[in-house]
């Protein structure tokens, strides 16, 4: 239900919580980290952003259905085909507008005239509900990888460390895979994800976060 780039915004997004939570608290409590301190806090950092996260999702998907339903009713309204023609334009990529013949936006000014007339109610659909989930999933779920030294590694002070590297590791492969989609070079937009990850939660922890 979502796109591959909002996965790994998703996922991302989720490692800088978890990192956030657990090098603020490795440094506030160095002289004596508890491991369930550790995994019970990034858990329930990245479940209550994750929640969060979703509840916001089902906000721009109404705002996103409420927008085109006042469009289609500016459509409806226009007092010349020349202006809904205009509305239709709007709605488009710059470059596909640009690109479209007037013969082609007629013809889907007269399509969009055979539908019928919006509810005014947006409503949120399946799809919504099950992109919410996903993520809710996607920020919670990607901590796990963070938090399973704290749950085999009996040193707190190892298990933060193994953490972080993994933390490293992914922040690496969410570059990689962001600069394959992107069209970048996947090798160097995974190293710099790395420094701008650590770039963002190095803010966070400086700011109190």
């Amino acid at each position: 239900m979502l796109d591959p780039v909002e996965r790994i915004s998703e996922t991302l997004f989720g490692l800088i919580m978890a990192l956030t939570f657990t090098c603020t608290l490795g440094v506030a409590t160095a002289d004596s980290i508890k491991v369930h301190t550790m995994l019970f806090g990034a858990l329930g950092c990245n479940l209550a952003w994750g929640i969060i996260d979703a509840g916001v999702y089902l906000l721009a998907r109404v705002n996103h259905q409420a927008r085109k339903e006042l469009t289609l009713r500016a459509f409806r309204q226009a007092p010349d085909p020349e202006t809904a023609r205009g509305i239709i334009a709007d709605t488009l990529p710059p470059l596909l507008a640009s690109a479209l013949p007037m013969e082609q936006l007629e013809l889907m000014r007269q399509k969009l005239h055979q539908l019928p007339e919006p509810s005014g109610h947006p409503r949120l659909t399946k799809r919504d509900w099950v992109g919410a989930l996903g993520l809710f999933l996607l920020s919670f779920l990607s901590t796990f990888p963070i938090v399973i030294p704290f749950i085999f590694v009996s040193d707190a002070r190892l298990a933060l460390r193994i953490s972080n590297a993994v933390a490293i590791v992914m922040l690496f492969f969410c570059g990689y895979a962001f600069g394959y989609r992107s069209g970048l070079r996947p090798w160097a937009a995974g190293l710099l994800m790395v420094v701008f990850g650590g770039a963002l939660v190095g803010v966070a922890i400086a700011l109190g976060g």
